[in-house]
């Protein structure tokens, strides 16, 4: 719940109030308002405006979950799936971009220019598997390269997960990164 909630604009609003009210007391005359507004109201109105120039707003879901996805979810999520899903749903400062460092060591972030841009994440069952898809915003960055990088994608993410890299539509592409059965875990053990 408090991942969903801006304290950037947390700390402009009550920053905001905190300064409005000092500036009033100071008119009133009403000196020990006049100093909590000037000497709270300020610096919490200045630290809202630092976070929310710092701020990355969480990435939204293209589709609903439903219950039975929960249900997946909770029963064959990795670390690293639920590690992910809660990263980008969440208010994140002072990165550049989602998963900016992820992409840099996979080599899909040449420069902050040719950097994919994550859009949205949804969650789907595929083949009775809990899969969670990353669906970025690509145009600088061939298909052909993300399918070159596909492995490395799938080692980065870790053990239990196969990876499929799929263009659903131009200058679009999706990563789909999918529980593998605990048989399948086992045997490449």
């Amino acid at each position: 719940m408090l991942r969903q909630i801006s304290l950037g604009a947390v700390g402009l609003t009550v920053g905001g109030i905190l300064t409005v009210v000092g500036f009033a007391a100071y008119f009133s005359g009403n000196p020990t308002l006049n100093l909590i507004g000037f000497f709270y109201g300020i610096p919490v109105l200045l630290g809202g405006l630092a976070l929310r120039v710092a701020e990355l707003k969480p990435v939204p879901y293209s589709l609903p979950i439903t219950p039975e996805l929960i249900d997946l979810r909770q029963k064959q999520a990795t670390a690293t799936q639920n590690q992910i899903r809660s990263d980008v749903t969440r208010y994140r400062y002072g990165q550049k971009a989602h998963l900016d460092s992820s992409l840099e060591y996979l080599g899909l972030e040449p420069t902050d220019e040719e950097r994919p841009d994550l859009i949205g994440i949804r969650e789907e069952s595929r083949n009775g598997s809990y899969t969670l898809v990353l669906e970025f915003y690509s145009p600088l960055i061939s298909f052909d390269t993300w399918k070159k990088k596909r492995e490395k994608i799938e080692r980065f993410f870790g053990p239990g997960l196969h990876v499929e890299v799929e263009q659903p539509e131009e200058e679009r592409v999706d990563v789909a990164l999918i529980r593998q059965p605990s048989e399948a875990i086992a045997s490449e053990g």
